[in-house]
C-alpha cells in the first residue's frame, strides 16, 4: 500500500493533464487560431504516448521499473512547462508530443509495476483502486481547467502539473526502491521503434487529413497509405528477427490477449471522443462556462468509478470477468447513440444521463481489458505485454481523436457554408477558426443559432461514428474465453520460478 501511494499520485498526474486541458481547448484554439488543428492538440499528445508505451515497457523489463518510471515523470513535466510557453498552435502541438512521451511511461509504468507486484486474482482490487483515481481526476481536472480558463490564463492549465509532479517524483523515488533492478544486458530495438513510429504516424495523418486537407484519392493520402503498409510489414519482419523486439509478437499468440487488445482499442476510441469534444457542445451550444462544462462531466466519471470498483470486487471474489466487457461494450454503444441523438435543445440534465450510461460502460471495460491481457502473458513479458495493451488503447485514442476530429470539422464547416451566414463582411465559416465561447455571445442571435446548429451537427456525427466502432466491441467481447485467473502468493512465486527457468 505504501508503494501504491506513489502509483496513485502518478496516475492522478497522468489523468489530470488531459482533463484540465479539455475545458480550455475552445479558448486555446480561439486565441492561437487554427480550428483545423483542434484535434492535433490532443492527437499529438496521444500519438507520442502511443508510440512510446511499448518502448517504456521494454525499457522497464531491461533496466528496472523505478529509474524508467522516474524518467518518464521528468519528461512529462518538461513537456508541461514547454506547453505553457507556446506562442502558436505548431509549438503547442509539438510540446504536447513531448508531454505524451512522458505520459506513455507513466501509464504503462503504473500497470507494469502493479502486474509485477500482485497476482491476477488479487490484482483487480488494486486496479479498481487505480480506477477510483479516474473520477477524482476527471471531475477535479475539468473543474480546475475551467476555473483557470475563466479566471486566470489558459497556460496555467499546463503549469499546474508541476507541484503534483514534484510530489510524484519524491514519493515514487522513495517507495519504488525495492523493485527489481532489471537485467540491463539486452539491446533496445531502436529500428523497430522507428518503424513503429513511422506507420502509426502515417496512419494518423491519413485519418486527420483525408477528406479535409486532401482528397482521399490525392497523391498525398495514397502516398501515406503506401508508407503505412510498407512500414508496418517491415516492422513485423524486424520484430520476428531481432533478439529483443520492442513488441514481442509472442504476446499476440493468445486469442484472449488479442481480444482484450481490441477492447482496449475501442475503449480508447470512445473515451477520448467523448471527453475531447463534449466541451465544444457544452460551451458553444448549452452556453455553460468552462468551469461548469468540467462539472457536467461528473456523471460519466462517477458512473465509471462505481462500476469499476464493483467489478474489481466481483472479479476478486469469483474470478469471473467475461460478463463485464460484454455489458460494458453494450452500455458504451448505447451511450454514444444517445449522444448522437442530441440537438440544440438538449438539456444539461439529459446529456448528464447520457454521460452516466457511457461512464458505466467505460467502467466495465477499461480495467477488465488490462486484466485479461495481463492474465494471458508470461510474467517475463509483463512490461512488454502491458505496453502492447496500452499501445492498442492509445492507438484507439489517436485514431479516434484524429478521425472524429476530422468528422467534426467537416460537418461544422459544411453546415456553416450551407447556412451562408456571416460576421460583418467575414463569412461565419472563416470566423469559426478563431471563435471562442465569449466571442460567440457577442454575435447577433441569428448568427449564434447558425453556429450552434453547426457545432451540434459536427458533434452528433462524430458520436454516431463512435457508436458504430463501439458496436464492433460487443462482437469482440462475446468471443472472450473465461480463463482461470492466476492468483495467490505461492502461485505467483511458482510462476516466476518457472518463467526464470524457461529463459
Amino acid at each position: 500500500m505504501v508503494t501504491m501511494s506513489g502509483l496513485v499520485i502518478a496516475m492522478l498526474l497522468a489523468m489530470l493533464d488531459n482533463m484540465i486541458v479539455a475545458p480550455a481547448l475552445p479558448t486555446i484554439v480561439g486565441e492561437l487560431g487554427g480550428l483545423d488543428h483542434l484535434a492535433w492538440v490532443a492527437t499529438g499528445y496521444i500519438l507520442a504516448s502511443t508510440v512510446s508505451t511499448p518502448i517504456w515497457g521494454k525499457l522497464g523489463d531491461l533496466y528496472g521499473r523505478r529509474i524508467i518510471f522516474i524518467s518518464s515523470v521528468v519528461i512529462f513535466l518538461v513537456g508541461s512547462v514547454l506547453c505553457g510557453l507556446s506562442q502558436d498552435m505548431t509549438q503547442l502541438i509539438a510540446f504536447r508530443a513531448i508531454q505524451g512521451l512522458g505520459a506513455g511511461g507513466l501509464m504503462v509504468g503504473v500497470m507494469s509495476i502493479i502486474g509485477e507486484m500482485i497476482p491476477p486474482r488479487d490484482r483487480s482490487k488494486y486496479q479498481g483502486l487505480m480506477m477510483a483515481v479516474m473520477p477524482v481526476a476527471m471531475i477535479g481536472g475539468p473543474l480546475i481547467g475551467g476555473f483557470i480558463t475563466d479566471n486566470l490564463d489558459w497556460r496555467w492549465a499546463f503549469y499546474v502539473n508541476l507541484p503534483l509532479g514534484v510530489i510524484t517524483l519524491v514519493v515514487c523515488w522513495i517507495t519504488l526502491g525495492k523493485l527489481p533492478k532489471g537485467a540491463g544486458k539486452a539491446r533496445i530495438d531502436w529500428f523497430g521503434a522507428a518503424l513503429l513510429t513511422v506507420w502509426i504516424t502515417a496512419l494518423v495523418l491519413i485519418t486527420s487529413w483525408g477528406g479535409v486537407q486532401y482528397d482521399w484519392g490525392s497523391p498525398q493520402i495514397l502516398g501515406l497509405a503506401a508508407l503505412t503498409v510498407v512500414a508496418f510489414v517491415a516492422f513485423i519482419v524486424v520484430q520476428r528477427r531481432v533478439a529483443e523486439p520492442i513488441m514481442p509478437l509472442r504476446v499476440f499468440n493468445s486469442l484472449n490477449f488479442n481480444l482484450a487488445g481490441g477492447l482496449a482499442f475501442i475503449s480508447g476510441f470512445a473515451m477520448f471522443g467523448a471527453i475531447g469534444f463534449l466541451p465544444q457542445f457544452q460551451q458553444f451550444v448549452q452556453g455553460t462556462s468552462a468551469t461548469n462544462s468540467g462539472l457536467l462531466l461528473a456523471p460519466m466519471m462517477v458512473a465509471a468509478m462505481i462500476v469499476s470498483l464493483a467489478g474489481g470486487v466481483l472479479i476478486s471474489r469469483t474470478g469471473h470477468y467475461k460478463s463485464l466487457p460484454i455489458a460494458g461494450t453494450i452500455l458504451v454503444t448505447v451511450g454514444l447513440l444517445l449522444f448522437a441523438s442530441m440537438d440544440v435543445n438538449t438539456s444539461t440534465v439529459m446529456s448528464g444521463v447520457y454521460m452516466a450510461v457511457l461512464g458505466a460502460g467505460m467502467g466495465g471495460l477499461m480495467q477488465t481489458s488490462t486484466l485479461i491481457a495481463q492474465n494471458s502473458i508470461e510474467l517475463r513479458d509483463m512490461g512488454a505485454g502491458t505496453g502492447a495493451s496500452t499501445f492498442l488503447r492509445n492507438m484507439g485514442s489517436s485514431l479516434g481523436i484524429s478521425l472524429l476530429g476530422a468528422v467534426y470539422v467537416n460537418h461544422l464547416t459544411d453546415s456553416l457554408t450551407e447556412a451562408g451566414a456571416g460576421v460583418g463582411a467575414q463569412p461565419l465559416g472563416a470566423a469559426a477558426t478563431s471563435m471562442t465561447p465569449k466571442a460567440l455571445q457577442a454575435l447577433p442571435e441569428a448568427a449564434q443559432h447558425v453556429f450552434q446548429q453547426a457545432v451540434t451537427d459536427g458533434v452528433t456525427a462524430l458520436f454516431m461514428w463512435g457508436a458504430i466502432v463501439a458496436a464492433v466491441g460487443i462482437v469482440i467481447a462475446l468471443f472472450i474465453r473465461q480463463v482461470p485467473l492466476r492468483g495467490g502468493a505461492a502461485a505467483a512465486i511458482k510462476e516466476a520460478e518457472l518463467a526464470e527457468a524457461s529463459v
